[in-house]
This record gives structure tokens, sequence and C-alpha cells, in this order.
């Protein structure tokens, strides 16, 4: 079972100690390896598996972030944090959308040079 740790974050098989920006940028690495091509098809599925588990290290990430937050919300401002709590769950999102948008254009640009 993953447990979070608020200075760690979410804990995930076989990378407890791997960090959100640690698994985004090897995440970046991952796919710009894909999209640049002249990997073996072996080499290319390994990537591909390395990728999808850094996606769930990162999203696992966002989602500790989220539940911190709703919590402290929750805790500071009980009924009256309804509205705070839809501003910090669409403030999450637009975070989890804008680094997976800047995963895809940091790959895109790898993938062209």
């Amino acid at each position: 079972m993953a447990e979070t740790d608020r200075r760690q974050g979410p804990a995930a098989e076989g990378e407890p100690g791997l960090g959100y920006e640690q698994a985004r940028d090897e995440l970046i690495e991952v796919v710009r390896r894909l999209e640049a091509g002249g990997a073996t098809l072996e080499e290319s599925l390994a990537l591909w598996e390395r990728g999808e588990e850094l996606a769930r290290i990162c999203r696992h990430w966002l989602e500790g972030a989220r539940a911190r937050l709703d919590a402290a919300l929750a805790a500071d401002g009980g009924a009256e944090g309804g509205m705070e709590s839809v501003v910090v769950s669409r403030t999450v999102e637009r975070v989890e959308e804008t680094a997976f948008e800047a995963v895809e254009a940091e790959a895109g640009e790898g993938g062209r040079g």
C-alpha cells in the first residue's frame, strides 16, 4: 500500500524517493527518445513502459497535492471553504494540464531537431 508523506509526496511502487520534478524530467527524456526513433522494438517497449510508470508517479504527486490542499481547506474553513475548494481544485487541474503539455512540448522540440 502506498502512503503519502508530506515531505516526499506519495510513495510510488519501486520509486519511493523519486520527486515530481525528477519524474517529469525523466518522462520528457523518455518521450524525446521515443520520438527520435532508432531504437529497437524491445528498447522502445522498455521506454514506453518506463514512461507509463513515470506518468503514474507524476499523477500520484499531483493527486497528493490536491488531497493536501483539500484537507487544509476543510480544516481551515469547514463549510465556508466550498468556493475555495473549487478554486484550488481548478488550480491543481491547471497544473496537471500544464505539466503534461510541457512534457509534450519539450518532447516535440527534441524530436524535431
